[in-house]
């Protein structure tokens, strides 16, 4: 299995079946509780404002994040976050393949906006590569060191 066809699809939370929204609740599960250890309430009462995209191989969520055309905590530019993949898809670059779906989306829908987000402080140069610079000092979000970045609005460029 060299290459992936992932099955991209984007969705509102009053899209998502309860299976979708299980299966997306499970991979972060997966992801940030267990295998990062981070204890916090993922369930935080935001995904009902977000858009979902979601990257399926045949029946299996491979991939995942939420995305915010207007983020309050951000003063209202857009943000992504809960940005994840499944362990055993990484190796065919997945994360890079979400984040440049989310990049896209933004690019084609909100190109006025610009966008922030808060990365694990160890994806920086992931990020970087996404057009996002450091806009803080590092800050400890449930044990792991994080900084906010932001990436200009694609129509200042």
């Amino acid at each position: 299995m060299s290459e992936l066809k992932i099955d991209w699809q984007w969705k509102s939370f009053e899209q998502l079946s309860g299976l979708e929204v299980a299966q997306i609740m499970q991979l972060r599960q997966d992801v940030f509780i267990l295998e990062q250890k981070c204890f916090y309430p993922d369930i935080d009462g935001h995904d009902q404002e977000a858009l979902h995209l979601m990257g399926w191989v045949d029946q299996t969520l491979v991939a995942t994040l939420r995305l915010f055309p207007s983020y309050e905590a951000y003063e209202g530019r857009c943000s992504v976050g809960r940005v994840c993949t499944h362990a055993e898809y990484r190796r065919f670059g997945l994360g890079r393949q979400l984040m440049s779906e989310a990049m896209n989306y933004l690019d084609e829908h909100y190109p006025e906006q610009q966008t922030q987000i808060g990365a694990q402080t160890y994806l920086e140069r992931f990020y970087e590569s996404f057009g996002f610079t450091q806009c803080s000092e590092p800050y400890d979000d449930e044990g792991i060191e994080h900084i906010l970045m932001l990436r200009d609005a694609r129509s200042s460029q």
